[in-house]
């Protein structure tokens, strides 16, 4: 990427406005956020602006309700949507998220025609699949946040249990970010240690559980908002891997065609993302267990897509 990097925000919410502080503090990138809004992303980021001086970064904040502004972004991240209430799946936000993802993402296609999008909008996998819809981009280019997210949430709580550094703990969930995640403890590591050695059975399957009910469980406790701190450091360091073209191999929501067998659907697959956006596809050796799961999990997947009745 030539020049300096531009990123666009759609979304002023809590999770679209951490995320703009985050890139913001880290000075690598111009941010505007949008909104909807009028005053919303305007007042956000003129706060996170005036932090400048204190935190010590350069970079511009801008806040805006028109897509004019967002011109020639390098990577949009997408956080706008109806967030979860509690008793609510992500599958129920799927309607209601529909629409508003795809205006978002024409808008952003018009103006932006060569960036990577990002998405956080749930239920996430079918999102990503209508972005590239009404997009029209290639694969490489669209994805979302799904294993980033469920990883460091299993992470914490292996690191909770065995009172071990989080950071030496590389975890392994796969498949959709909803119900169906495919979580697999063999993969699950400890410096290098799979926690199938370092843990029970029935321990793991308690993790597992607690990582899959992870989102709902924070819904639960706030009751009026939905987790934003975790989901936006996901998305940054995401996004991060596509600016300064890391090739960081992470477990995103995007397209399989063929993977596995799996085809025409969004999954959260290991990907090496650089700045074309995904690179490479990384494949796992599975079992047949495991397998199964995932193809159970695209199953869910394919359902939502079916719902959507995209043409």
């Amino acid at each position: 990427m030539k020049g300096r990097v531009k990123v666009t925000i759609v979304g002023a919410g809590n999770v679209g406005a951490s995320c703009a502080q985050r890139i913001a503090e880290k000075g690598y990138a111009d941010v505007v956020l949008l909104d909807i809004i009028e005053g919303l992303p305007q007042g956000k980021a003129l706060d996170i602006q005036q932090s400048a001086n204190i935190i010590g970064f350069n970079s511009k904040i801008t806040g805006t309700n028109n897509y004019e502004t967002t011109a020639k972004s390098d990577v949009v991240i997408i956080t706008s949507g109806v967030a979860r209430k509690p008793g609510m799946s992500r599958d129920d936000l799927l309607i209601t998220n529909q629409k508003i993802v795809s205006e978002v993402t024409r808008n952003i296609a018009k103006y932006s025609p060569n960036c990577v999008i990002i998405i956080a909008t749930n239920p996430v996998d079918a999102m990503v699949y209508l972005a590239l819809h009404e997009s029209k981009f290639p694969r490489r280019r669209v994805l979302g946040l799904s294993g980033v997210l469920d990883g460091a949430r299993l992470a914490t709580f292996i690191a909770e249990e065995l009172k071990v550094s989080v950071e030496d703990i590389s975890p392994c969930v796969i498949g959709e970010h909803g119900k169906s995640m495919v979580v697999i403890p063999r993969l699950t590591t400890v410096k290098g240690t799979p926690i199938t050695q370092l843990l029970p059975a029935d321990k793991i399957a308690k993790l597992i559980d607690r990582t899959v009910n992870g989102g709902a469980e924070i819904v639960a406790l706030l009751k009026t908002g939905s987790a934003f701190y975790a989901p936006s450091a996901a998305l940054v360091e995401m996004a991060e891997s596509v600016i300064k073209n890391k090739k960081r191999v992470l477990i995103c929501a995007a397209r399989v065609d063929g993977e596995y067998g799996i085809r025409d659907t969004v999954l959260g697959m290991p990907v090496k993302l650089s700045k074309n956006g995904i690179e490479q596809m990384v494949k796992l050796e599975l079992t047949t267990e495991e397998k199964t799961a995932l193809a159970n999990s695209a199953k869910a997947v394919q359902e939502l897509i079916q719902v959507m009745k995209l043409k």
